[in-house]
């Protein structure tokens, strides 16, 4: 009876010092905010911006830094999108590349990036910067943002 519980003590002390020296096994948050990036660049492509902005948090508090200023709570950052994108055309193509997640937290993240549009009427892009934080429905996009910068 002595061997089978040294054997568990074993297993137990080897995986504590496992542990000691790898940390916790928590989500840290990466491979959540890339799958939103991702769910947001795919309903862009669809044509969805109201599936876009699920991204989003759904809060008076969102705020959305551009070339026109500051819009404030999801409401206007809605507006702001729709009335830049009216239609399919407009939207174009969008990619996401150059990413950078910065963990701030166990609850916020800052991302940077690089976007791009593929558009008939001339390709568009620039760079963003995105404030994420954890709520019980997932992470979402707090602040955005995001610059136009001119092709060399």
């Amino acid at each position: 009876m002595k061997k089978p519980m040294l054997g568990t003590l074993a297993a137990f002390c080897l995986a504590a010092f496992a542990l000691c020296f790898a940390g916790p096994n928590r989500d840290n948050g990466d491979g959540a905010i890339r799958a939103v990036l991702t769910a947001q660049q795919a309903a862009w492509n669809e044509g969805k911006v109201d599936i876009f902005l699920d991204g989003y948090w759904q809060s008076a508090e969102l705020t959305f830094s551009g070339s026109n200023g500051v819009a404030r709570g999801f409401d206007a950052v809605r507006e702001r999108y729709k009335k830049s994108y009216p239609d399919r055309q407009a939207m174009g193509k969008l990619d996401f590349s150059e990413l950078e997640i910065r963990m701030l937290g166990s609850d916020a993240a800052l991302v940077l990036g690089h976007w791009h549009l593929t558009r008939e009427k001339g390709d568009v892009g620039g760079v963003f910067s995105l404030v994420f934080e954890r709520f019980p429905n997932g992470w979402r996009i707090i602040h955005d943002h995001t610059s136009v910068v001119p092709s060399s």
